[in-house]
Protein backbone atom coordinates (compact mmCIF):
# COMPACT_ATOMS: atom_id res chain seq x y z
CA UNK A 1 0.00 0.00 0.00
CA UNK A 2 2.84 2.40 0.82
CA UNK A 3 4.59 1.62 -2.45
CA UNK A 4 1.35 2.05 -4.40
CA UNK A 5 0.63 5.40 -2.77
CA UNK A 6 4.18 6.56 -3.45
CA UNK A 7 3.91 5.63 -7.13
CA UNK A 8 0.55 7.43 -7.29
CA UNK A 9 2.25 10.57 -5.94
CA UNK A 10 4.86 10.35 -8.70
CA UNK A 11 2.10 9.76 -11.24
CA UNK A 12 0.38 12.96 -10.15
CA UNK A 13 3.27 14.87 -11.74
CA UNK A 14 1.48 14.12 -15.03
CA UNK A 15 -0.90 16.95 -14.17
CA UNK A 16 2.00 19.37 -14.64
CA UNK A 17 1.98 18.76 -18.42
CA UNK A 18 -1.36 20.47 -19.20
CA UNK A 19 -0.27 23.37 -16.99
CA UNK A 20 2.87 24.03 -19.02
CA UNK A 21 2.25 27.07 -21.18
CA UNK A 22 5.77 27.95 -22.34
CA UNK A 23 6.02 28.50 -26.10
CA UNK A 24 9.74 27.72 -26.31
CA UNK A 25 9.91 23.97 -27.27
CA UNK A 26 13.06 23.21 -25.30
CA UNK A 27 11.74 24.84 -22.14
CA UNK A 28 8.36 23.20 -22.55
CA UNK A 29 9.96 19.78 -22.95
CA UNK A 30 12.10 20.33 -19.87
CA UNK A 31 9.14 21.43 -17.76
CA UNK A 32 7.00 18.48 -18.91
CA UNK A 33 9.59 15.71 -18.63
CA UNK A 34 11.79 17.27 -15.93
CA UNK A 35 9.90 16.05 -12.84
CA UNK A 36 9.99 12.46 -14.06
CA UNK A 37 13.66 12.68 -15.05
CA UNK A 38 14.40 13.97 -11.57
CA UNK A 39 12.57 11.05 -9.99
CA UNK A 40 14.51 8.61 -12.20
CA UNK A 41 17.82 10.17 -11.17
CA UNK A 42 17.00 9.94 -7.48
CA UNK A 43 15.79 6.37 -7.89
CA UNK A 44 19.16 5.31 -9.31
CA UNK A 45 21.15 7.12 -6.60
CA UNK A 46 19.46 6.01 -3.38
CA UNK A 47 20.57 2.87 -1.59
CA UNK A 48 18.82 0.19 0.49
CA UNK A 49 18.02 1.32 4.00
CA UNK A 50 17.20 4.88 3.03
CA UNK A 51 13.61 6.01 3.50
CA UNK A 52 13.10 6.80 -0.18
CA UNK A 53 14.36 3.36 -1.19
CA UNK A 54 12.19 1.48 1.30
CA UNK A 55 9.14 3.43 0.20
CA UNK A 56 9.38 2.55 -3.51
CA UNK A 57 11.21 -0.78 -3.58
CA UNK A 58 9.74 -3.85 -5.22
CA UNK A 59 11.06 -7.20 -3.93
CA UNK A 60 13.30 -7.44 -7.02
CA UNK A 61 14.62 -3.93 -6.30
CA UNK A 62 15.73 -5.09 -2.87
CA UNK A 63 17.66 -7.96 -4.45
CA UNK A 64 19.28 -5.62 -7.00
CA UNK A 65 19.97 -2.82 -4.53
CA UNK A 66 18.55 -0.24 -6.96
CA UNK A 67 15.09 1.20 -7.60
CA UNK A 68 15.04 0.00 -11.18
CA UNK A 69 11.24 -0.34 -11.18
CA UNK A 70 10.68 3.31 -10.25
CA UNK A 71 13.45 4.52 -12.56
CA UNK A 72 12.01 2.66 -15.55
CA UNK A 73 8.50 3.94 -14.84
CA UNK A 74 9.73 7.55 -14.49
CA UNK A 75 11.85 7.37 -17.65
CA UNK A 76 9.00 5.86 -19.67
CA UNK A 77 6.65 8.58 -18.46
CA UNK A 78 9.22 11.25 -19.28
CA UNK A 79 9.43 9.81 -22.79
CA UNK A 80 5.65 10.06 -23.15
CA UNK A 81 5.82 13.68 -21.99
CA UNK A 82 8.26 14.35 -24.83
CA UNK A 83 5.75 12.77 -27.24
CA UNK A 84 3.14 15.21 -25.94
CA UNK A 85 5.32 18.26 -26.53
CA UNK A 86 6.94 17.32 -29.79
CA UNK A 87 4.88 14.65 -31.53
CA UNK A 88 1.23 15.34 -30.85
CA UNK A 89 0.32 12.77 -28.21
CA UNK A 90 -2.86 14.32 -26.75
CA UNK A 91 -2.33 15.71 -23.29
CA UNK A 92 -5.52 14.13 -21.94
CA UNK A 93 -4.32 10.71 -23.19
CA UNK A 94 -1.00 11.19 -21.40
CA UNK A 95 -2.67 12.20 -18.14
CA UNK A 96 -5.20 9.36 -18.35
CA UNK A 97 -2.51 6.75 -18.96
CA UNK A 98 -0.31 7.75 -16.05
CA UNK A 99 -3.15 8.22 -13.55
CA UNK A 100 -5.02 5.03 -14.41
CA UNK A 101 -1.92 2.99 -13.71
CA UNK A 102 -0.74 4.87 -10.63
CA UNK A 103 -4.11 5.26 -8.89
CA UNK A 104 -5.47 1.95 -10.15
CA UNK A 105 -2.56 0.20 -8.49
CA UNK A 106 -3.40 1.79 -5.15
CA UNK A 107 -7.04 0.77 -5.45
CA UNK A 108 -6.10 -2.77 -6.42
CA UNK A 109 -3.68 -3.05 -3.50
CA UNK A 110 -6.35 -1.78 -1.12
CA UNK A 111 -8.77 -4.48 -2.25
CA UNK A 112 -6.02 -7.11 -2.16
CA UNK A 113 -5.25 -6.10 1.43
CA UNK A 114 -8.90 -6.70 2.38
CA UNK A 115 -9.54 -9.92 0.43
CA UNK A 116 -7.70 -12.82 -1.17
CA UNK A 117 -9.88 -12.76 -4.30
CA UNK A 118 -7.75 -12.00 -7.40
CA UNK A 119 -10.88 -11.11 -9.34
CA UNK A 120 -11.92 -8.47 -6.80
CA UNK A 121 -8.39 -7.05 -6.76
CA UNK A 122 -8.52 -6.63 -10.53
CA UNK A 123 -11.97 -5.08 -10.25
CA UNK A 124 -10.54 -2.60 -7.73
CA UNK A 125 -7.68 -1.74 -10.09
CA UNK A 126 -10.08 -1.22 -13.01
CA UNK A 127 -12.57 0.85 -11.00
CA UNK A 128 -9.96 3.05 -9.32
CA UNK A 129 -7.95 3.53 -12.50
CA UNK A 130 -11.01 4.33 -14.58
CA UNK A 131 -12.23 6.98 -12.13
CA UNK A 132 -8.78 8.58 -11.84
CA UNK A 133 -8.27 8.63 -15.60
CA UNK A 134 -11.71 10.14 -16.17
CA UNK A 135 -11.14 12.85 -13.58
CA UNK A 136 -7.66 13.62 -14.91
CA UNK A 137 -9.00 13.99 -18.43
CA UNK A 138 -11.79 16.30 -17.31
CA UNK A 139 -9.18 18.50 -15.64
CA UNK A 140 -6.92 18.42 -18.69
CA UNK A 141 -9.69 19.07 -21.20
CA UNK A 142 -10.96 21.96 -19.09
CA UNK A 143 -7.51 23.54 -19.35
CA UNK A 144 -6.46 22.70 -22.90
CA UNK A 145 -9.00 21.13 -25.27
CA UNK A 146 -12.72 21.73 -24.72
CA UNK A 147 -13.45 19.84 -27.96
CA UNK A 148 -12.96 16.46 -26.24
CA UNK A 149 -16.24 15.26 -24.73
CA UNK A 150 -16.55 13.54 -21.39
CA UNK A 151 -17.94 10.48 -23.20
CA UNK A 152 -14.71 10.12 -25.14
CA UNK A 153 -12.77 10.56 -21.91
CA UNK A 154 -14.80 7.83 -20.20
CA UNK A 155 -14.32 5.51 -23.18
CA UNK A 156 -10.56 6.03 -23.14
CA UNK A 157 -10.38 5.64 -19.37
CA UNK A 158 -12.23 2.30 -19.41
CA UNK A 159 -10.34 0.98 -22.44
CA UNK A 160 -6.98 1.98 -21.02
CA UNK A 161 -7.62 0.52 -17.57
CA UNK A 162 -8.77 -2.83 -19.00
CA UNK A 163 -5.71 -2.90 -21.25
CA UNK A 164 -3.41 -2.02 -18.34
CA UNK A 165 -4.92 -4.75 -16.17
CA UNK A 166 -4.39 -7.24 -18.99
CA UNK A 167 -0.75 -6.29 -19.59
CA UNK A 168 -0.02 -6.34 -15.86
CA UNK A 169 -1.49 -9.83 -15.50
CA UNK A 170 0.44 -11.05 -18.53
CA UNK A 171 3.80 -9.54 -17.54
CA UNK A 172 5.61 -8.99 -14.26
CA UNK A 173 4.01 -6.32 -12.09
CA UNK A 174 7.35 -4.55 -11.92
CA UNK A 175 7.13 -3.76 -15.65
CA UNK A 176 5.06 -0.59 -15.20
CA UNK A 177 7.23 1.13 -17.81
CA UNK A 178 6.07 -1.25 -20.53
CA UNK A 179 2.48 -0.97 -19.32
CA UNK A 180 2.40 2.83 -19.42
CA UNK A 181 3.97 3.01 -22.90
CA UNK A 182 1.75 0.31 -24.45
CA UNK A 183 -1.44 1.76 -22.96
CA UNK A 184 -0.54 5.29 -24.07
CA UNK A 185 -0.04 4.14 -27.66
CA UNK A 186 -3.32 2.21 -27.59
CA UNK A 187 -5.25 5.20 -26.26
CA UNK A 188 -3.58 7.50 -28.80
CA UNK A 189 -5.01 5.29 -31.53
CA UNK A 190 -8.43 4.96 -29.88
CA UNK A 191 -8.65 8.73 -29.38
CA UNK A 192 -8.37 9.12 -33.15
CA UNK A 193 -11.03 6.44 -33.75
CA UNK A 194 -13.50 7.30 -31.00
CA UNK A 195 -15.70 9.70 -32.97
CA UNK A 196 -19.16 10.19 -31.45
CA UNK A 197 -19.26 7.57 -28.70
CA UNK A 198 -22.40 7.66 -26.58
CA UNK A 199 -22.90 7.40 -22.84
CA UNK A 200 -25.50 4.65 -23.33
CA UNK A 201 -23.11 2.43 -25.24
CA UNK A 202 -20.37 3.00 -22.69
CA UNK A 203 -22.72 2.08 -19.84
CA UNK A 204 -24.00 -1.04 -21.59
CA UNK A 205 -20.45 -2.02 -22.53
CA UNK A 206 -19.25 -1.71 -18.93
CA UNK A 207 -22.17 -3.77 -17.66
CA UNK A 208 -21.72 -6.48 -20.30
CA UNK A 209 -17.98 -6.55 -19.69
CA UNK A 210 -18.42 -7.04 -15.95
CA UNK A 211 -21.12 -9.70 -16.36
CA UNK A 212 -19.34 -11.77 -19.00
CA UNK A 213 -15.98 -11.42 -17.29
CA UNK A 214 -17.34 -12.69 -13.99
CA UNK A 215 -19.26 -15.50 -15.69
CA UNK A 216 -16.20 -16.69 -17.63
CA UNK A 217 -14.09 -16.67 -14.47
CA UNK A 218 -16.76 -18.38 -12.35
CA UNK A 219 -17.39 -21.13 -14.91
CA UNK A 220 -13.67 -21.64 -15.47
CA UNK A 221 -13.90 -21.08 -19.24
CA UNK A 222 -11.13 -18.49 -19.18
CA UNK A 223 -8.06 -17.71 -17.10
CA UNK A 224 -7.76 -14.24 -15.59
CA UNK A 225 -5.65 -12.92 -18.50
CA UNK A 226 -8.04 -14.63 -20.94
CA UNK A 227 -11.01 -13.09 -19.15
CA UNK A 228 -9.44 -9.62 -19.33
CA UNK A 229 -8.68 -10.07 -23.03
CA UNK A 230 -12.30 -11.01 -23.69
CA UNK A 231 -13.53 -8.12 -21.55
CA UNK A 232 -11.49 -5.58 -23.54
CA UNK A 233 -12.71 -7.08 -26.83
CA UNK A 234 -16.33 -6.94 -25.67
CA UNK A 235 -16.02 -3.33 -24.50
CA UNK A 236 -14.46 -2.11 -27.75
CA UNK A 237 -16.91 -4.10 -29.87
CA UNK A 238 -19.99 -2.62 -28.21
CA UNK A 239 -18.74 0.98 -28.22
CA UNK A 240 -17.20 1.06 -31.70
CA UNK A 241 -19.29 -1.60 -33.43
CA UNK A 242 -22.70 -1.95 -31.86
CA UNK A 243 -24.97 -4.30 -29.99
CA UNK A 244 -25.44 -6.66 -32.93
CA UNK A 245 -21.68 -7.01 -33.33
CA UNK A 246 -21.42 -7.77 -29.63
CA UNK A 247 -24.16 -10.43 -29.85
CA UNK A 248 -22.08 -12.40 -32.36
CA UNK A 249 -18.96 -12.13 -30.21
CA UNK A 250 -20.91 -13.14 -27.12
CA UNK A 251 -22.25 -16.20 -28.96
CA UNK A 252 -18.69 -17.27 -29.70
CA UNK A 253 -17.50 -16.78 -26.12
CA UNK A 254 -20.54 -18.49 -24.59
CA UNK A 255 -20.98 -21.46 -26.92
CA UNK A 256 -17.26 -21.93 -27.52
CA UNK A 257 -16.41 -21.77 -23.82
CA UNK A 258 -19.11 -24.23 -22.81
CA UNK A 259 -18.16 -26.64 -25.60
CA UNK A 260 -14.73 -26.94 -23.99
CA UNK A 261 -16.39 -28.28 -20.84
CA UNK A 262 -18.63 -30.77 -22.68
CA UNK A 263 -17.19 -34.28 -22.28
CA UNK A 264 -14.05 -32.85 -20.71
CA UNK A 265 -13.23 -36.03 -18.78
CA UNK A 266 -13.60 -38.15 -21.91
CA UNK A 267 -11.35 -35.78 -23.84
CA UNK A 268 -8.85 -35.82 -20.97
CA UNK A 269 -8.71 -39.62 -21.13
CA UNK A 270 -7.86 -39.33 -24.82
CA UNK A 271 -5.26 -36.64 -24.18
CA UNK A 272 -7.02 -34.09 -26.40
CA UNK A 273 -8.48 -31.80 -23.74
CA UNK A 274 -7.98 -28.04 -23.62
CA UNK A 275 -5.09 -27.34 -21.28
CA UNK A 276 -5.45 -25.42 -18.01
CA UNK A 277 -8.66 -27.31 -17.14
CA UNK A 278 -10.40 -25.86 -20.17
CA UNK A 279 -9.73 -22.22 -19.22
CA UNK A 280 -8.64 -20.31 -22.32
CA UNK A 281 -5.80 -17.83 -21.95
CA UNK A 282 -4.92 -14.55 -23.64
CA UNK A 283 -3.15 -16.15 -26.59
CA UNK A 284 -6.08 -18.41 -27.37
CA UNK A 285 -8.64 -15.60 -27.10
CA UNK A 286 -6.59 -13.23 -29.24
CA UNK A 287 -5.84 -15.89 -31.87
CA UNK A 288 -9.56 -16.38 -32.39
CA UNK A 289 -10.64 -12.74 -32.01
CA UNK A 290 -7.83 -10.48 -33.24
CA UNK A 291 -9.09 -10.34 -36.83
CA UNK A 292 -12.58 -9.48 -35.59
CA UNK A 293 -11.13 -6.74 -33.37
CA UNK A 294 -9.27 -5.21 -36.33
CA UNK A 295 -12.55 -5.16 -38.26
CA UNK A 296 -14.20 -3.26 -35.39
CA UNK A 297 -11.37 -0.74 -35.16
CA UNK A 298 -11.48 -0.21 -38.93
CA UNK A 299 -15.14 0.84 -38.92
CA UNK A 300 -14.43 4.53 -38.08
CA UNK A 301 -11.90 4.59 -40.94
CA UNK A 302 -14.33 3.22 -43.49
CA UNK A 303 -15.58 6.55 -44.79
CA UNK A 304 -12.04 7.93 -45.11
CA UNK A 305 -10.90 4.80 -46.95
CA UNK A 306 -13.94 4.74 -49.18
CA UNK A 307 -15.03 1.34 -47.87
CA UNK A 308 -18.61 0.72 -46.80
CA UNK A 309 -19.19 -0.27 -43.17
CA UNK A 310 -20.98 -3.40 -44.40
CA UNK A 311 -17.66 -4.84 -45.56
CA UNK A 312 -16.19 -4.60 -42.06
CA UNK A 313 -19.38 -6.03 -40.55
CA UNK A 314 -19.23 -9.12 -42.75
CA UNK A 315 -15.50 -9.50 -42.20
CA UNK A 316 -16.15 -9.39 -38.46
CA UNK A 317 -19.02 -11.87 -38.69
CA UNK A 318 -17.03 -14.23 -40.91
CA UNK A 319 -14.06 -14.22 -38.54
CA UNK A 320 -16.26 -14.90 -35.50
CA UNK A 321 -18.17 -17.63 -37.38
CA UNK A 322 -14.89 -19.33 -38.28
CA UNK A 323 -13.66 -19.12 -34.69
CA UNK A 324 -16.81 -20.77 -33.35
CA UNK A 325 -16.94 -23.32 -36.17
CA UNK A 326 -13.34 -24.36 -35.53
CA UNK A 327 -13.85 -24.49 -31.76
CA UNK A 328 -16.95 -26.69 -32.01
CA UNK A 329 -15.47 -28.95 -34.67
CA UNK A 330 -12.42 -29.52 -32.46
CA UNK A 331 -14.18 -29.89 -29.12
CA UNK A 332 -17.05 -32.05 -30.35
CA UNK A 333 -15.02 -34.01 -32.88
CA UNK A 334 -12.44 -34.89 -30.21
CA UNK A 335 -15.01 -37.10 -28.46
CA UNK A 336 -15.47 -39.42 -31.48
CA UNK A 337 -13.37 -42.18 -32.96
CA UNK A 338 -11.99 -42.68 -36.47
CA UNK A 339 -10.85 -39.16 -37.33
CA UNK A 340 -9.26 -38.69 -40.74
CA UNK A 341 -6.80 -36.22 -42.18
CA UNK A 342 -8.67 -33.62 -44.19
CA UNK A 343 -6.11 -33.71 -47.00
CA UNK A 344 -5.91 -37.46 -47.61
CA UNK A 345 -8.78 -38.96 -45.56
CA UNK A 346 -6.21 -41.24 -43.97
CA UNK A 347 -7.33 -42.61 -40.54
CA UNK A 348 -5.27 -41.10 -37.72
CA UNK A 349 -5.26 -40.92 -33.93
CA UNK A 350 -7.59 -38.47 -32.13
CA UNK A 351 -5.90 -35.15 -31.57
CA UNK A 352 -3.78 -35.31 -34.72
CA UNK A 353 -3.35 -31.88 -36.31
CA UNK A 354 -5.67 -31.54 -39.29
CA UNK A 355 -7.80 -34.54 -38.33
CA UNK A 356 -11.58 -34.24 -38.76
CA UNK A 357 -14.68 -36.29 -37.99
CA UNK A 358 -18.04 -35.95 -39.62
CA UNK A 359 -19.59 -35.23 -36.22
CA UNK A 360 -17.14 -32.41 -35.58
CA UNK A 361 -17.64 -31.01 -39.07
CA UNK A 362 -21.40 -30.91 -38.60
CA UNK A 363 -20.96 -29.24 -35.21
CA UNK A 364 -18.67 -26.66 -36.82
CA UNK A 365 -21.18 -25.83 -39.55
CA UNK A 366 -23.85 -25.46 -36.86
CA UNK A 367 -21.55 -23.07 -34.98
CA UNK A 368 -21.09 -20.92 -38.07
CA UNK A 369 -24.87 -20.98 -38.56
CA UNK A 370 -25.38 -19.78 -34.98
CA UNK A 371 -23.17 -16.74 -35.56
CA UNK A 372 -24.88 -16.06 -38.90
CA UNK A 373 -28.31 -16.22 -37.27
CA UNK A 374 -27.26 -13.96 -34.39
CA UNK A 375 -25.85 -11.58 -36.99
CA UNK A 376 -29.39 -10.76 -38.05
CA UNK A 377 -29.47 -8.53 -34.96
CA UNK A 378 -26.72 -6.45 -36.61
CA UNK A 379 -28.78 -6.05 -39.77
CA UNK A 380 -27.45 -9.02 -41.73
CA UNK A 381 -30.14 -10.15 -44.19
CA UNK A 382 -30.94 -13.53 -45.76
CA UNK A 383 -28.15 -13.29 -48.33
CA UNK A 384 -25.80 -12.10 -45.62
CA UNK A 385 -26.58 -15.14 -43.46
CA UNK A 386 -25.45 -17.36 -46.34
CA UNK A 387 -22.26 -15.28 -46.70
CA UNK A 388 -21.39 -15.65 -43.02
CA UNK A 389 -22.15 -19.38 -43.05
CA UNK A 390 -19.94 -19.79 -46.12
CA UNK A 391 -17.11 -17.78 -44.59
CA UNK A 392 -17.26 -19.69 -41.31
CA UNK A 393 -17.05 -23.00 -43.16
CA UNK A 394 -14.13 -21.71 -45.21
CA UNK A 395 -12.29 -20.69 -42.05
CA UNK A 396 -12.92 -24.06 -40.40
CA UNK A 397 -11.61 -25.87 -43.49
CA UNK A 398 -8.53 -23.64 -43.74
CA UNK A 399 -7.79 -24.35 -40.08
CA UNK A 400 -7.80 -28.10 -40.72
CA UNK A 401 -5.68 -27.83 -43.86
CA UNK A 402 -3.11 -25.60 -42.16
CA UNK A 403 -3.07 -28.08 -39.28
CA UNK A 404 -1.81 -30.73 -41.70
CA UNK A 405 0.53 -28.58 -43.74
CA UNK A 406 2.02 -25.99 -41.38
CA UNK A 407 1.14 -26.69 -37.75
CA UNK A 408 4.14 -27.87 -35.79
CA UNK A 409 7.18 -27.04 -37.90
CA UNK A 410 5.97 -23.58 -38.98
CA UNK A 411 2.93 -22.48 -36.97
CA UNK A 412 1.56 -23.19 -33.54
CA UNK A 413 -2.11 -23.84 -32.91
CA UNK A 414 -2.77 -20.18 -32.17
CA UNK A 415 -1.12 -19.10 -35.41
CA UNK A 416 -3.28 -21.57 -37.32
CA UNK A 417 -6.40 -20.18 -35.62
CA UNK A 418 -5.43 -16.63 -36.54
CA UNK A 419 -4.91 -17.40 -40.22
CA UNK A 420 -8.14 -19.39 -40.34
CA UNK A 421 -10.15 -16.44 -39.04
CA UNK A 422 -8.26 -14.14 -41.42
CA UNK A 423 -9.19 -16.37 -44.36
CA UNK A 424 -12.83 -16.32 -43.26
CA UNK A 425 -12.85 -12.53 -42.95
CA UNK A 426 -11.31 -12.13 -46.41
CA UNK A 427 -13.82 -14.59 -47.87
CA UNK A 428 -16.77 -12.76 -46.32
CA UNK A 429 -15.53 -9.32 -47.39
CA UNK A 430 -14.77 -10.52 -50.91
CA UNK A 431 -18.19 -12.05 -51.43
CA UNK A 432 -19.82 -8.97 -49.92
CA UNK A 433 -18.08 -6.64 -52.36
CA UNK A 434 -18.31 -8.83 -55.46
CA UNK A 435 -21.97 -9.84 -54.95
CA UNK A 436 -23.09 -6.46 -53.66
CA UNK A 437 -24.45 -7.89 -50.40
CA UNK A 438 -25.47 -5.25 -47.87
CA UNK A 439 -27.31 -4.98 -44.59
Amino acid sequence: MRRGAAFALVGSFALVVPLVGVEEPAAETLLAAGPFLGVAAVALLVRPGQVFFELFAWPADRRDGRLYGLAAFALATAGLAVLVVGFGLPEHVFVATVLLLAVGNVAGQAVRWATDSPLLAIAGFVAGGCLAASAGQLFTVWLTDPGVTWQVGAFLAASGTLAAALVRETLFRRDDALVVVSVALLLWMLAALAGDVTATRIGVALGATALLGYTAFALGTASIPGMLTGALLVFLTIVLGGYGWFAMLAAFFAVGGLSTKVGYERKAERGVEQENDGARDTGNVLANSLVALVAVLAVPLGSELGIAEDVFLYAFAGAVAAALADTLSSEIGAMYDQPRLITSLEPVEPGTDGAVTWQGTVAGVVGAAVVAAVGVSAGIGTAGVAVVLFAGTVGMTVDSVLGVVLEGPVLGNQGVNFFATLAAAIAAATVTVSAGVSV
